[in-house]
């Protein structure tokens, strides 16, 4: 006679218990992405900064987190570290998307003048990054000027002038059809400081154009001014570079750098003949760090 024995499932063993986000996680979470939205905060000056960066590299529930904030918000994070702080970038779709439209208004610039603003951001980015080596270390500083900026597009503009003769191009399209002219041939007539009877820079000129993105640039916290020499000088900042790097893949930019115009050596970017490259075609509202 056997002895009956009574099935039964297997004894589960303990499960691992799954902390619930509290609304406290939430709001850090919330609290770091908004520290990453103030990019002149800077981690070494901000202890509660500082610590919720620390949460994010230690903790990877929280890090999640803090990424479904940004997401939810139309953010990119581009890196998070002790350098750059919360480096977030806004998506097309974003409310925090900066449009080269609310960029001329925010500066008082001409409307008609977008795309020499887009054109200014163009060369500040491609002079401060000319090499994709100087993107990827993390250890490089660029330098640009505003009188270096316009000298650059300037040698671009009478290369590409040359190339257009070469060629047999119209280098002299109709006065009433300026939307026909490329961007190089309006920066190249426009004049480099204008005058004025206290000797001031006009905010149309080229100078005055640039001036306005690299001022913009400084306020954004992707440059920091480091003197007035040239115009006005300054260096760039990890987040400059997070957001270059995350944008170099767009066609003007690498059109830009690709022109040869800026060979460096001593990581100080200078003027040089040109090499011989594909005609550049640099479109409107393409400025960093805009979307169209």
């Amino acid at each position: 006679m056997s002895e009956y024995v009574e099935w039964s499932e297997p004894e589960a063993g303990p499960v691992p218990a799954t902390a619930a986000v509290t609304p406290a996680d939430a709001a850090d979470a919330a609290r770091l992405v908004a520290f990453g939205l103030q990019p002149k905060v800077q981690p070494a000056r901000d202890q509660e900064y500082a610590d919720l960066l620390r949460r994010y590299r230690e903790d990877p529930p929280f890090a999640r987190l803090a990424d479904a904030v940004a997401a939810g918000l139309g953010l990119v994070v581009l890196e998070v570290s002790s350098r750059a702080g919360m480096a977030v970038t806004a998506a097309e779709d974003s409310v925090f998307a900066v449009r080269m439209g609310d960029y001329a208004r925010r500066t008082s610039a001409d409307s008609g003048d977008r795309f020499l603003h887009g054109l200014a951001h163009l060369a500040v980015a491609a002079l401060a990054f000319p090499r994709p080596e100087d993107l990827a270390d993390d250890g490089y500083i660029g330098r640009v000027s505003v009188n270096g900026v316009d000298a650059f597009v300037r040698q671009a503009c009478r290369r590409l002038e040359e190339r257009a003769d070469e060629q047999g191009h119209n280098s002299d399209p109709a006065t009433d059809a300026p939307g026909l002219e490329a961007a190089w041939r309006i920066w190249a007539r426009r004049s480099a400081t204008g005058a004025t009877k206290d000797a001031r820079r006009l905010a149309g000129s080229t100078t005055g154009i640039v001036g306005k993105a690299v001022a913009f640039l400084t306020d954004s916290g992707f440059l920091q001014r480091t003197g007035d020499d040239g115009g006005g000088t300054y260096r760039t900042t990890a987040r400059y570079q997070l957001q270059v790097r995350d944008m170099a893949g767009g066609a003007a930019l690498a059109e830009l750098i690709e022109l040869g115009v800026v060979p460096v050596t001593d990581g100080t970017p200078t003027l040089l003949p040109a090499e011989d490259t594909d005609d550049l075609e640099l479109v409107a509202d393409a400025g960093l760090p805009f979307h169209s």
